[in-house]
């Protein structure tokens, strides 16, 4: 999940072409975008960047690259060639759209309907949560395993629980092509865009799609030698502090998880215990803020040993890790 909270700082850098763009009334208009002869795209974005600054948009500059790539059927790299190129009536209508919706608050990954993660395109709407950087290090937490496990003959079973995009279960079974992968969540409509990531990067056949809230509506099946989850982990409290873009446009149901911010944590470490095989690993991420607690949880469940837990780029406790032991 990966959502900056209040307790919780994140360091940005959008790698976005850089620019002098000049200063707009707070009264601008996006309609006012018509109002001007010969707008080039060098001139929609410095216009663009400065009528976005003003209106929540944390990295405008990139914002308007984005959004104008997407309007122009071109990619973003495309506009360092193109500062000097009259923008067309049409597409400056279809980017003057996506921009009113920006500044209204919807994040640019739902406007693209995509967003990239672990190198790869995926297909997001409302309906699933953004994926996040920080989301890479269950990934790569889950390779760094299953390099050094051993199923002899029998192929790797893992399950992604909570999968949303189905980001973890696509990624790991393009990593791990022999393994045998179950997605869950409790919500249809974001196991359907699971279904459709997996079609589009070849894996569909590999995954299993199951809907049940974490483990409690899936029939008993072979033990797993993994379980991943990135579950919900902010509090109501902390909810009502979120971003905009985040809060009122992203689904609830995959953010928050109660008062405490451990309540699913509290129900998975058990489930998942129980369905592990020996040896297997229950990887999750989590706040670093709630890191501690979710560490006792594991502790406190007698099949698990508690194993060191991995770090973000940016140095914050990100991803627990327990073992099952015999």
């Amino acid at each position: 999940m990966s959502v900056p909270t209040p307790r919780e700082s994140v360091t940005k850098d959008d790698g976005s072409i850089s620019s002098r763009p000049g200063r707009l009334a707070e009264g601008t208009a996006v309609g006012d975008m018509a109002q001007t002869d010969s707008w080039t795209v060098g001139r929609l974005l410095e216009w663009t960047t400065s009528y976005l600054a003003p209106r929540g948009a944390d990295s405008p500059r990139l914002d308007a690259e984005l959004l104008l790539a997407a309007a122009r059927g071109c990619q973003r790299i495309d506009l360092y060639t193109a500062f000097s190129e009259v923008v067309s009536d049409p597409v400056r209508a279809a980017f003057r759209e996506l921009i009113r919706r920006r500044a209204e608050g919807t994040p640019v990954a739902y406007l693209l309907g995509k967003r990239e993660f672990f190198s790869l395109p995926f297909r997001v709407t409302p309906d699933v949560l953004i994926p996040r950087p920080e989301t890479e290090f269950l990934v790569i937490a889950l390779l760094d395993h299953a390099a050094q496990a051993s199923a002899g003959d029998r192929a790797l079973r893992i399950a992604d629980v909570g999968t949303g995009s189905g980001i973890i279960a696509v990624c790991a079974a393009r990593q791990l092509p022999k393994a045998q992968i179950t997605a869950l969540d409790i919500s249809p409509a974001a196991l359907a865009i699971a279904a459709e990531n997996a079609t589009t990067h070849g894996v569909f056949g590999q995954i299993e799609f199951l809907t049940g809230d974490l483990f409690d509506d899936v029939a008993t099946q072979p033990p797993f030698d993994f379980i991943v989850s990135n579950p919900p982990y902010i509090t109501t409290g902390e909810f009502e502090q979120l971003a905009p873009d985040v809060a009122q446009f992203e689904p609830r149901i995959a953010l928050v998880a109660g008062d405490q911010g451990t309540e699913v944590f509290e129900r998975l470490i058990p489930q998942s215990a129980a369905r592990l095989s020996p040896g297997g690993w229950l990887l999750m991420e989590t706040s670093p803020i709630l890191e501690p607690a979710v560490l006792k949880l594991l502790g406190n469940e007698p099949r698990l040993t508690v194993a060191p837990t991995m770090k973000d780029l940016a140095g914050h406790p990100r991803i627990v890790q327990a073992q099952r032991i015999d």
